[in-house]
């Protein structure tokens, strides 16, 4: 029996699988879906300031690169375990690889992905709080007339008190039970037919706002004539990671959501229509952000301050500031929230199914999160003096989850698609010979190699 007749059989007679799953209702559903999951804080926040600080178009470049070599080729192999597998994410790698080495050991990959996805949900939730709490300041004029300093203390004051911190935690945590509860054509599916369009919206207009009132040419240089001097192997590292991370990867929320995606559909064109948004979405923040950091004369390198501190001061003194503020941290938040969905959404589909149990295990995975995530609050304030191997609470929880945990959970997917799953198990989803070949060297050998260079460096 080969390793896709294990599976079938095993699929067909356990709950949770791959049969019994639901469906997106069309590819354009999916598409959405995995892009909201994909387009994240990683596109809003993060990519800026890591452009920022690692040399602008040398950084955007090899993050590209790394994209094509690295991230489509992960993604793909995360979908079509899924579709083979089932959405069971704890179960899928065990069935999928009976009678092959390891066996039901690889359920432990399973195991160990989707709770690496709850760890991030954890502080992903608090730093979506604060771009809801920033998002309701400026809806009502609170961010207005912001001086450098004045803009510093109001970060600060936000981070010392913790009651404030955890309301704005508990309503983002709130909103993601509220859509996963519902499951997937109900809950998730509806939820990005509104909010991928919305935050679309919000990325083309503040782009085009951006370059109106900034210095668009300097941006665009920026980001996009590479400065070969700038090109470190710190920098390359930088980019394959964020590459990975941005594309929510290693963390079985593709794997679940590729269960759920109609067999008429093709997962390595649909991979590629993912991770090409993805990537547009990235460099529109881009072009959003840095005009006004040049424009305004602001610091390109201003690090994670780059959102919270910096960005305010620009927005104060601009024409009409007020309302481009509010729209800029509601665009944060919405791309969090259609990320934090697909971060529970692992084990609320392995231990959760479908109606009522659904309900209950959502719920209990959101408390167990948000739990976690009081450790993050506190560490700015009740904790501030804690420390865990040199770092503050928050930052521990962010680099075991998101830097360690995540890199190894793809290195591990792209080892069972590459080398356990083969060939029997995923030529058919290819319409060509040569880019199934062309697949399996990258998920085989690239891939794994990059990953675990990644994972290296930041052990050293």
């Amino acid at each position: 029996m080969t390793i896709a007749d294990s599976a079938a059989s095993g699929a067909r007679t356990q709950t949770g699988a791959a049969d019994a799953a639901p469906e997106w209702s069309s590819r354009a559903a999916f598409i959405a879906a995995a892009v909201g999951s994909a387009v994240g804080l990683g596109n809003i926040w993060k990519f800026p300031y890591m452009a920022g600080v690692s040399g602008g178009g040398a950084f955007v470049l090899t993050y590209l690169g790394f994209v094509a070599l690295v991230g489509v080729p992960v993604l793909i192999a995360e979908l079509l375990l899924g579709r083979h597998g089932g959405p069971s994410i704890v179960q899928a790698l065990g069935r999928m690889a009976a009678g092959a080495r390891g066996g039901r050991l690889w359920n432990g990959l399973g195991w160990f992905v989707a709770l690496t996805a709850l760890g991030v949900l954890s502080f992903y939730s608090v730093v979506a709080g604060w771009a809801l709490a920033y998002a309701a300041k400026a809806a009502v004029g609170g961010l207005s007339a912001l001086t450098p300093q004045a803009s510093t203390r109001t970060f600060d004051a936000l981070l010392a008190d913790p009651a404030q911190m955890i309301a704005w935690h508990t309503l983002v945590m709130g909103a993601v039970v509220a859509i996963v509860a519902r499951g997937v054509k109900g809950g998730i599916e509806r939820a990005v037919r509104w909010l991928m369009p919305l935050l679309t919206a919000l990325l083309v207009v503040l782009a085009v706002y951006a370059g109106g009132v900034g210095d668009f040419a300097r941006a665009v240089e920026f980001l996009f004539r590479p400065d070969v001097s700038a090109l470190t192997p710190e920098v390359a590292m930088a980019a394959a990671g964020h590459a990975f991370f941005t594309l929510s990867l290693g963390l079985g929320a593709m794997m679940v959501y590729g269960a759920y995606v109609p067999k008429s559909v093709s997962i390595p064109r649909a991979a590629v229509w993912v991770a090409a948004a993805d990537t547009v979405c990235a460099l529109l923040a881009g072009l959003a952000i840095f005009p006004l950091v040049f424009g305004f004369g602001l610091d390109p390198a201003a690090g994670p301050g780059l959102i919270f501190v910096t960005l305010p001061v620009a927005f104060a003194a601009m024409p009409g500031g007020a309302v481009v503020g509010a729209l800029f941290f509601l665009l944060i938040v919405v791309a969090a929230l259609t990320s934090a969905v697909a971060l529970i959404e692992p084990l609320a589909a392995a231990l959760g199914g479908a109606g009522e149990r659904r309900r209950v295990w959502t719920l209990r995975l959101a408390a167990g999160a948000w739990a976690l995530g009081l450790a993050s609050v506190f560490s700015f304030n009740l904790w501030s003096d804690v420390r865990l191997f040199g770092q503050t609470v928050f930052d521990f929880i962010a680099h075991v989850t998101g830097d360690l945990a995540l890199p190894l959970g793809g290195l591990g997917f792209a080892v069972f698609a590459g080398w356990v799953a083969g060939r029997s198990l995923t030529a058919a989803d290819f319409g060509s010979p040569r880019v199934h070949a062309a697949w399996l060297l990258l998920v085989r050998f690239v891939a794994p190699t990059v990953l675990a260079l990644v994972f290296l460096d930041l052990l050293v």
